[in-house]
């Protein structure tokens, strides 16, 4: 391919070249077409006002030579009676000199003909000079025009009629085309120049003047073309390259707007310069964009209909597709709103920016506005199909602005909007369409522009609301939420927001008022005149009041509680009482603030007591954090709600809750009566703590009963000492400890049900450790029964509880000895009958497929006990029901087996027949019809007839009832007359067969 390609060039310098240049001199009996010497534009430094005005330097004249002269200087008529007379002439010479010399006719005639020739040749050649001779005149007249489109298609026709000549001779045709070429290589700009648009109209009014063909036309374009790309090889610098690339694009792109439809056939592009159709496309797209863009920079933000109109007829004469030219002009748009938004910035952005400076930014976004507004109503137009492509919002995307380093220029900008806006106190309908708009054109998001919004309107309503505070407006007005909601109105301020920033202002009162730790009367009036007039709910105000006074409070009680067990003092408690209620907290609030710090404290000695080595080390830990409840956090509470020390804070729930849930029953467990001592050791103990704080929500009901049986156990085990020599010493506490696990409890969060359930879980546990080893055979002695009935008192667990647990034993051991007995078949349907009456749960001891496998066994033995008996009742009804299995399934059971049974059984009773077994034979004759009464059966077929009599024989001999005997008939295939022959002849034809069988063998 070659390597003349059609990218697009940058800029590059350019030089002006004259219009036309001599043409070489033409031989007047030149025949052929020949090629045009056509001139290159070079670079040019002027600009497009300079070239649209400057004039190419004059044309030199061509002079006229020999019989030229001659030519020119006689009219087509005169020329043709010359050359007539001159023929005559030298016909009559040639006559009357043939006749001198050669004294006879034919001599006269000789030179007749020989002067004729000679006249001839030289009329011949007068006349053929014509054509180069009004060529030369056409140079000569042409190069006399100042302007060459001046000239007219009249004036070459009356050349060639002065001279007699054809358009279409050669060398008239030649200097028409040479005068052609060099007119469209002075037309097109150098490479480095835009199109300005009127080449195409001035190329082809041009040609229709010359009255040049499209054909002979389109030649003169590819040899320009050529010339470009022959200079290109002949430049050796990038730009020169360049610049030659661009000038070749833009003689591609006017010439097929001059040929129109006709250059797909008349320019033959690909084939003389092997270019593609992409390149081809790419130099149209892009010079028709140029031109386009060129047109629309006329365009500016007062743009009216008839530009619109204009500009969408220049998109057709640039061939120029909807989708580009609607690009085009969006870009042209958004850089007409980048003007405004930049001038807009330097004057928001000046060090010396005023009152004046913010108006002029403001302006410059109303005009922005303005043409933003022009463009969407265009768009609504009824003729829009008329206008140029791509009128619409605005939109900055793909520009100068798109971005996240100018999002906050944009934000600047709308801020200063807003508040030119706002400037008059309220805001009015349009300015907020306005704002709406200007939102779309920066791309703001719908909160980013909500946040500057309401910045600057929270200042404005805060203002505005500081005034009518101040003036009394609002104190006199009937209804404050009226006044409040009219004044939301007015500025288009969210309610919701205004409500916050009344809390907030309600705040920073409350803040100022609580600054020497407390509340005087005078401040809490101040505070409800505020909330009155700011219509501030109740439950703002309780919340506000909980954030900051409770902070103030959290810090006494913190204080409070790092004091310790003996720091608790008479100032701590003054502190706590001040702070409780000097602060105006409920009760509620001020208790849950306590709680919380509280619970902190718990928490972590939770932490230690599970992170300690040993049970020993975790009930000290657990000890402390009793302690410090009873010390501390009671004397807390107390102080909070204001009670005397010597009111007992014993939640009275915790007995109710024991009452309801410890009966009769669990009275008899020893920890559990520990835990509620009487009032002797209650006296000696001294107050007991409190349990409204508690960790009840903050740890899992799992791991709070885990921490109190741990404290249970040492309660039970005592304190476990180390003593030299690797000896362990059990210090035995006394039931003190039981009272400290019952405050445990309360801390834990733990009601009266969970408590009971931990000791009779514990209770349950030590029994069932030491009845399994009185039981370990699973057999229950008189003597094994006073023992765990001793055990049962030893611990306390209630008898039924004692029983479920013996039961459960020993149902284990007997369940393992069962199932053993099961698989290896020692247990059949009557032992089980018998375990059912003694009242064992089969259910739970055999699992379900060893239940079915009994079934399956079962079954099979009534196929193989050689009475032919099937009770249908027996096995369909009672043995599924004592082995709790699906009835349903015990019939396909049943119905498989038999099936299986039934063939075996004839196959058996030969095989016994064969070896003289008569009562083996009559066995499987009745397990055969056994499971045929199951599972009724087609006749059977057997090879050796004669067996089959000889079984139907021995089997009559068995004294069977006549229903089994019939039965058996049909199923060994015997008809009527055989069975009573055989029973006539049964003795012989058994002796018969047995001699035959001898005889065989």
């Amino acid at each position: 391919m070659n390597t003349f390609t059609l990218t697009p060039p940058s800029s590059s310098s350019h030089t002006h070249r004259p219009f036309l240049l001599p043409s070489p001199l033409l031989n007047p009996t030149l025949t052929q077409r020949r090629r045009f010497r056509v001139p290159y534009p070079r670079c040019s430094s002027s600009s497009d006002e300079d070239r649209a005005v400057s004039l190419p330097p004059p044309r030199a004249p061509k002079e006229l030579k020999g019989i030229e002269i001659l030519v020119d200087k006689l009219s087509p008529p005169a020329r043709l009676a010359t050359s007539a007379v001159v023929l005559a002439g030298a016909v009559a010479a040639g006559y009357g000199l043939g006749s001198r010399f050669g004294g006879s006719r034919n001599a006269a005639i000789g030179g007749a003909v020989a002067l004729g020739v000679a006249s001839g040749a030289a009329a011949y050649a007068l006349n053929a000079a014509a054509p180069q001779v009004a060529a030369v005149n056409l140079h000569n007249y042409v190069a006399g025009f100042d302007d060459p489109a001046k000239l007219k298609k009249e004036d070459i026709e009356s050349i060639a009629n002065k001279y007699g000549v054809n358009k279409q001779d050669d060398a008239f045709k030649a200097e028409i085309s040479d005068i052609y070429a060099e007119f469209v290589s002075s037309v097109l700009p150098p490479g480095g120049e835009e199109l300005r648009g009127d080449e195409v109209d001035k190329i082809t009014n041009f040609k229709n003047s010359l009255g040049i063909d499209d054909p002979d036309a389109a030649a003169m374009h590819m040899e320009i073309g050529r010339r470009f790309f022959r200079q290109r090889l002949e430049v050796g610098d990038r730009e020169a390259d360049i610049e030659q690339r661009r000038a070749f694009q833009k003689l591609i792109y006017v010439s097929n707007l001059v040929f129109g439809e006709a250059s797909s056939f008349l320019l033959p592009w690909k084939r003389v310069f092997k270019v593609t159709d992409s390149q081809v496309e790419v130099a149209i797209r892009d010079n028709a964009q140029r031109l386009y863009a060129s047109k629309l920079k006329s365009v500016g933000r007062d743009i009216d209909e008839g530009q619109l109109v204009r500009l969408r007829e220049a998109q057709h004469f640039c061939r120029l597709s909807d989708e580009l030219a609607e690009n085009l002009f969006k870009e042209h748009a958004r850089k007409l709103a980048e003007q405004n938004i930049s001038a807009a910035l330097v004057m928001l952005k000046s060090r010396t920016r005023a009152v004046p400076g913010v108006n002029q930014a403001v302006e410059e976004l109303d005009s922005l506005l303005a043409f933003n507004n022009s463009l969407i109503s265009f768009k609504n137009h009824p003729d829009v199909d008329r206008f140029a492509h791509g009128i619409g919002p605005i939109s900055l995307g793909g520009g100068e602005y798109d971005g996240d380093r100018k999002i906050e220029d944009l934000k600047l900008l709308y801020r200063a909007y807003v508040s030119d806006s706002l400037s008059g106190g309220r805001m009015e309908d349009h300015k907020l369409a306005a704002l709406n708009q200007l939102r779309n054109i920066f791309g703001l998001g719908k909160r980013e522009a909500e946040v500057v919004s309401l910045d600057v309107t929270s200042k404005i309503y805060r203002k505005r609301l500081g005034q009518a505070v101040s003036g009394g407006e609002l104190e006199l007005a009937d209804s404050k939420a009226k006044f409040l909601q009219n004044l939301c109105d007015e500025l288009h301020f969210d309610p919701q927001k205004a409500s916050e920033l009344h809390e907030e202002i309600y705040r920073q009162k409350l803040q100022q008022c609580v600054a020497d730790g407390e509340l005087s009367e005078e401040d809490v009036a101040a505070l409800l005149r505020l909330r009155v007039m700011l219509c501030i709910p109740q439950q703002t105000v309780e919340a506000v009041h909980s954030d900051i006074c409770g902070s103030l409070f959290e810090k006494v009680v913190r204080e409070a509680i790092a004091s310790g067990v003996d720091g608790y003092d008479a100032d701590i408690k003054e502190s706590v009482r001040k702070s409780a209620h000097g602060l105006r907290l409920t009760r509620k609030t001020a208790m849950s603030i306590a709680s919380k710090a509280v619970r902190k404290i718990y928490i972590n000695y939770i932490k230690r007591a599970r992170a300690a080595g040993s049970r020993t080390e975790s009930a000290k830990e657990l000890k402390k954090m009793i302690a410090f409840n009873t010390l501390v956090v009671t004397e807390l509470v107390e102080d909070i709600k204001g009670e005397s020390t010597d009111v007992s804070t014993e939640d009275p729930v915790k007995e109710e809750d024991f009452a309801q849930t410890a009966d009769e029953d669990w009275d008899s467990i020893q920890t559990l009566k520990k835990i509620r001592p009487d009032k002797e050791l209650v006296a000696k103990l001294g107050k007991t703590g409190q349990t409204e704080i508690n960790l009840k929500d903050d740890l899992p009901e799992r791991d709070r009963t885990d921490l109190y049986k741990t404290y249970l156990l040492f309660c039970l085990t005592g304190e476990v000492k180390r003593v030299p020599f690797g000896a362990q010493i059990t210090t035995k506490k006394d039931d003190s400890e039981y009272v400290l696990l019952n405050q445990l409890g309360g801390i834990l969060g733990l009601s009266g049900k969970e408590i009971v359930e931990v000791h009779r879980s514990l209770a349950e546990q030590a029994f069932r450790q030491q009845a399994e080893v009185i039981l370990a055979d699973g057999q229950l002695t008189k003597a094994r029964v006073e023992q765990l009935n001793n055990l049962q008192k030893q611990v306390g667990l209630p008898q039924e509880y004692a029983q479920k647990i013996i039961k459960s034993i020993t149902t284990t051991k007997m369940a393992a000895a069962i199932e053993t007995a099961v698989t290896q078949g020692r247990l059949n349907i009557k032992q089980i009958r018998e375990l059912k009456e003694s009242n064992v749960d089969l259910d739970s001891i055999i699992s379900g497929s060893l239940r079915e496998m009994l079934f399956k066994k079962t079954v099979d033995n009534i196929f193989s006990s050689g009475t032919g008996e099937f009770d249908e009742e027996e096995v369909y009804e009672k043995i599924p029901a004592d082995l709790n299995i699906n009835k349903e399934k015990a019939r396909s059971v049943v119905s498989e087996l038999a099936k299986s049974k039934l063939s075996n059984a004839l196959i058996q009773a030969v095989a016994l027949l064969r070896v003289r077994n008569h009562q083996g034979v009559v066995s499987s004759l009745n397990d055969l019809l056994a499971c045929d009464k199951a599972v009724p059966s087609q006749q059977l077929s057997w090879e050796v007839s004669e067996e089959l009599a000889d079984l139907y024989t021995i089997y009559l001999k068995s004294d069977p009832t006549l229903e089994k005997l019939s039965r058996l008939q049909y199923l060994l295939g015997i008809n009527d007359s055989t069975a009573s022959a055989l029973r006539e002849r049964g003795d012989r034809l058994l002796n018969n067969t047995a001699e035959e069988e001898e005889f065989v063998f």
